[in-house]
């Protein structure tokens, strides 16, 4: 896993408020990003984001981690 690149898709999503809208800015696919954010889940073995249909927010790791 490219942890770097990993980070940049979270951030970006994050930003966007969304899956679709980070795919768009980074013009890759959606699965790439939920796969990604997903690896570097597994890699800090904690979640970073609630996702939903509509949102995505950040947990409390989450938040730490983007800081």
């Amino acid at each position: 896993m490219d942890r770097l690149e990993a980070m940049e898709y979270f951030i970006t999503a994050v930003e966007a408020g969304s899956f679709s809208a980070a795919g768009r800015q980074l013009n890759v696919p959606l699965p790439t990003v939920s796969r990604k954010v997903a690896d570097l889940e597994a890699h800090l073995n904690t979640q970073l984001l609630v996702r939903s249909t509509r949102k995505l927010a950040l947990t409390e790791a989450g938040v730490s981690y983007l800081a």
